[in-house]
């Protein structure tokens, strides 16, 4: 595959980038679990970005994006964001690091635990709408009457900061042959772009999503943004409605092809983790372990590495999910 860099992001902007995000937190780890490389009968590797101190990858976008704001002096009056929970939490961390008050838009029925999760970080919460997008255009709304600046969820700052997993992952395990990350909005699929183009490797990229929540696997095969209804009852990370049209412009320069997993899968998948690493994984940081999954006799005999990007499940959901006892073998025993 030939290298471009679809984002124009060079080496040195991301560990510029990743100067800002260690001021804050420290790189997470990438392990080898010998387990769960025995249960896809492959070499994974496993980045953990639900150990980032929010729980997920996003914390390292709203990092940088503040930290650009707060040199422009653009905080004046406050931030605001639509969410389903980890953007949320990366805009409310960053803020509070900034002394900068934040409000939050989520749709009804969120995830009770990654509200909670925001509002200990102090921003003001308000739940609008039955899905990520009808939050997101009320959102847009409030920044106009109340003169907030709005923090978009796909922003070049974001993936930035976020490309910064992409590159510790890329640095400390050579010779990744397939890397599997899923798509919310775009930002950490964008970053592992950009991180892999300014490293001049051919390492696969393949992009998951829900089989629930289809616009971007749509949009990439029709080459036009194609909105598709959100059905999803566990990947909440996963449940976008309209793909962003920047963010498919760089996934369809970049991405080798879109899987997608269904909620079966990825219930599977959360409880194969678990089994396998001890990990907790929300729906979403599974879905990459689903999608790999799929493909086992594809990835036989290469270097894999799954992106974990977030942890932040209710207990509830998770305890369903384990209560199911002996994970189905359809995720595969490596016999």
């Amino acid at each position: 595959m030939e290298a471009h860099n679809p984002v124009n992001f060079t080496l040195a902007d991301i560990e510029a980038a990743a100067e800002i995000v260690y001021g804050q937190m420290q790189p997470t780890p990438q392990y080898q679990w010998p387990l769960l490389s025995r249960r896809l009968n492959t070499e994974v590797w496993v980045k953990h970005e639900n150990h980032a101190p929010t729980g997920a990858f996003k914390i390292r976008g709203g990092l940088v994006y503040f930290d650009h704001l707060a040199q422009s002096q653009e905080l004046l009056n406050g931030v605001i964001a639509a969410t389903r929970g980890n953007h949320g939490q990366s805009v409310g961390f960053a803020a509070a690091c900034h002394g900068i008050n934040a409000t939050i838009v989520v749709p009804h029925g969120n995830s009770v635990e990654k509200n909670a999760a925001m509002a200990a970080l102090g921003v003001e919460l308000i739940e609008h709408g039955d899905d990520f997008q009808a939050s997101r255009e009320y959102a847009e709304q409030l920044a106009v009457e109340r003169s907030l600046h709005l923090v978009p969820s796909f922003h070049p700052l974001l993936v930035l900061g976020v490309a910064t997993y992409s590159w510790e992952l890329l640095q400390a395990i050579k010779d990744i042959d397939i890397v599997y990350v899923p798509i919310g909005l775009g930002s950490g699929i964008c970053g592992m772009l950009a991180a892999r183009d300014a490293l001049n490797l051919e390492t696969e990229v393949v992009g998951v999503v829900s089989a629930h929540a289809t616009t971007y696997a749509r949009s990439f095969s029709a080459g036009e943004v194609v909105a598709s209804a959100v059905t999803t009852e566990i990947a909440d990370g996963l449940a976008v409605r309209v793909a962003d049209p920047a963010a498919l412009e760089i996934i369809r320069q970049g991405v080798d092809r879109i899987v997608q997993v269904t909620d079966e899968e990825v219930r599977q998948a959360m409880g194969v983790m678990f089994e396998c690493t001890h990990n907790t994984c929300e729906g979403a940081g599974a879905s990459a372990l689903a999608a790999a999954s799929q493909e086992r006799s594809y990835i036989a005999g290469r270097k894999i590495a799954l992106v974990v990007t977030g942890g932040n499940v209710d207990r509830h959901v998770f305890a369903k999910v384990l209560e199911k006892g002996d994970v189905e073998k359809s995720v595969g025993s490596g016999d």
